[in-house]
């Protein structure tokens, strides 16, 4: 008597899928990862919610993950509400004490407390925090360089110190910290609007994190743009500083802070399209990737074996 033969399941090419993440969910398990929120992942509420979901996944996969967020749209729509002028010199907003107020205000008061809504939707996780908390971030204050000469824009901040403790007891409680990119200042009391990319490549690094993933709306770094929309999938740290020069404004405080984190003992930096849903699964669970990838030195005691799959 014949064996009857094996009824085809439908569901198995999820399984096929969820093998396939095996060996990356391996690799990162217990590893922290800070993701930068920004970008029109950032204002469109599909996004906000297939991101949401996604750093979810990584807590329950084992991770733990970091938020850390600016808001320049939202910063820009209530300074416009309140008749303040938005205006940037070298790529960064000129923030007057007023302007100060509704940062902080739209930060920690909107941007943060939506974030932490929607991650909370999928159980008691998020936990919201500035810079400010728990001294979390120092800073001093940043004067921009035009034309070789240092020009004064208000309450901009350059991170000074980074005191991690309370980000590691949250993680170490199994909560995802969210984290809005002000800092106290070291010396005079005053408190600053810190670049987000600079924020969260600073704390990538107190962190000693596995991966610094920063969200852009472009879908990575272009090897010859505008002649050609070829994305380098991988580069090291060197070969990044050289092209730095040559970047378009947007990138630059993104790609230093790559080069910075890696540079400092974080394994990989990744530059993703926060217009893709679920982008950071794609980038952190699949042998392709689908964004720009920053590995330290061949010679950085730092390196790790990780791009070499890519």
């Amino acid at each position: 008597m014949s064996q009857p033969t094996a009824r085809k399941h439908t569901a198995l090419p999820k399984a096929r899928i969820l093998i396939e993440a095996l060996p990356w969910l391996t690799r990162h398990h217990g590893k922290t990862v800070v993701i930068k929120f920004g970008g029109n992942a950032m204002v469109d509420d599909e996004l906000k919610a297939a991101f949401a979901q996604d750093v979810v996944f990584l807590r329950h996969a084992g991770l733990r993950p970091v938020v850390v967020h600016g808001g320049g749209p939202q910063i820009s729509a209530q300074l416009d509400r309140h008749g303040l002028v938005s205006e940037f010199k070298a790529g960064l907003r000129v923030t007057t004490d007023e302007a100060m107020d509704v940062v902080r205000m739209v930060l920690a008061g909107q941007v943060q407390r939506e974030l932490v809504g929607l991650l909370n939707r999928h159980g008691p996780l998020a936990v919201g925090m500035t810079g400010e908390d728990a001294h979390l971030m120092s800073a001093t204050k940043h004067f921009a360089e035009i034309d070789g000469e240092q020009v004064d824009i208000g309450r901009v901040g350059q991170i000074t110190e980074i005191d991690t403790g309370a980000v590691q007891a949250l993680l170490d409680d199994g909560r995802i910290p969210v984290v809005s990119s002000i800092a106290r200042s070291a010396d005079d009391g005053h408190v600053y609007n810190v670049n987000a990319d600079t924020a969260a490549a600073a704390l990538a690094a107190a962190l000693g994190a596995e991966t610094l993933m920063v969200l852009t709306d472009v879908e990575g770094l272009y090897a010859d743009w505008p002649n050609s929309d070829e994305v380098i999938s991988k580069l090291t740290a060197s070969e990044l500083e050289k092209l730095l020069p040559e970047l378009a404004s947007g990138m630059v405080p993104k790609m230093e802070g790559c080069l910075y984190a890696v540079r400092n003992g974080v394994t990989t930096a990744r530059v993703i399209d926060g217009r893709v849903q679920h982008s950071i699964l794609l980038e952190i669970f699949t042998d392709e990737g689908i964004g720009t990838m920053v590995l330290p030195d061949p010679d950085n005691k730092n390196n790790k074996a990780e791009g070499a799959d890519r």
